[in-house]
This record gives C-alpha cells, sequence and structure tokens, in this order.
C-alpha cells in the first residue's frame, strides 16, 4: 500500500510518501511545497493545489492522510491550516483516493508510543522506523512521514480487529 501523508499549511506544506509491505515501511519521497511570503491566500491555496493535483496523479497513492485540524490559541493560524486542508481534501476526493485523519495526539501515540512525545522524539521515531540517514527536514516534511506511518500503523490494526469481528 502506498500512503500519502500531509502536513498542511499554507506557507509550507510537508509531504511523505511510503511504501508498507506487511509490516515493513519504506520512504518513497518527501519533501514540501513552499509558497513565497506575502502571496495573498487565494493565490496560496492556488498555487498549492497546482502542485498537489499532479503529484496524486503522478504517483498515485492508495490512501492520503492529513492531519486532523484541532483550535488552539491562535484561530488565525488554525482557519489558514483548516483552508490547506480544504485543497489536500479536494484533491483527493477528485482522483477518488481515501483521504483520512489523525489528531497530534494518536500520531505520537502511533510513532513514538506516547501521545505527548517531543517533536524531537517523533522525528527521531520517524528516521528510525523508515531506515532514514538524517531526520527529514523541515519539520512539516518529517510530520507528514508521521502522519503516514501513524495510518499504516493504525489502519493495518483496523483491519485486523475486523477480522475478529
Amino acid at each position: 500500500m502506498i500512503i500519502l501523508g500531509i502536513d498542511p499549511g499554507t506557507a509550507i506544506m510537508g509531504y511523505g510518501l511510503i511504501e508498507q509491505k506487511g509490516n515493513r515501511l519504506r520512504a518513497l519521497d518527501y519533501a514540501c511545497w513552499r509558497t513565497a511570503a506575502h502571496t495573498p491566500l487565494a493565490e496560496r491555496l492556488l498555487i498549492l493545489y497546482n502542485q498537489i493535483f499532479p503529484y496524486l496523479k503522478d504517483h498515485q497513492p492508495d490512501q492520503i492522510v492529513v492531519e486532523e485540524l484541532f483550535f488552539n490559541r491562535n484561530t488565525t493560524t488554525a482557519i489558514s491550516v483548516g483552508q490547506a486542508r480544504g485543497i489536500v481534501l479536494l484533491a483527493g476526493a477528485q482522483q477518488s483516493i481515501p483521504v483520512y485523519e489523525y489528531t497530534p495526539l494518536q500520531v505520537k501515540q502511533a510513532v513514538v508510543g506516547y501521545g505527548r512525545a517531543d517533536k524531537k522524539q517523533v522525528q527521531q521515531m520517524v528516521k528510525g522506523l523508515l531506515g532514514l540517514d538524517d531526520v527529514p527536514k523541515p519539520d512539516d516534511t518529517a510530520d507528514a512521514l508521521a502522519l503516514a506511518i501513524c495510518h499504516a500503523h493504525s489502519f493495518a490494526l483496523e483491519r485486523r480487529m475486523e477480522d475478529f469481528r
């Protein structure tokens, strides 16, 4: 199964494409899409969409994973992240690719085994689980890979649980 994790944002949108074969995970591609500072929001969303849509066509992931939106103190950031998520959801729906969502707590639990893990712990586990030489940079890319890993673990568990029902 090919899983695309996306850490949504309007300035930097991290992505990580992994392959799951049995219980083995392998990074296929990871980086980020960027938009220039001071670009109007509508243009940023168009730029991101124009990067995501062909990426999906070229790489044909089986599933997409994005971080579930939660509101913290900065509602302005949450709204722009929500708009970036919308671009991902739209692009996935247009290509009939199912999109799954996980909270940061779920991602940390699945990747590190502890829901209150810090960013460095998550990054080190991403590096180790995927057999990478270095921690992926920027942080948004490591977060996207963590989302994909979380889904690989969670989705596999969900399928096993269905076998027992």
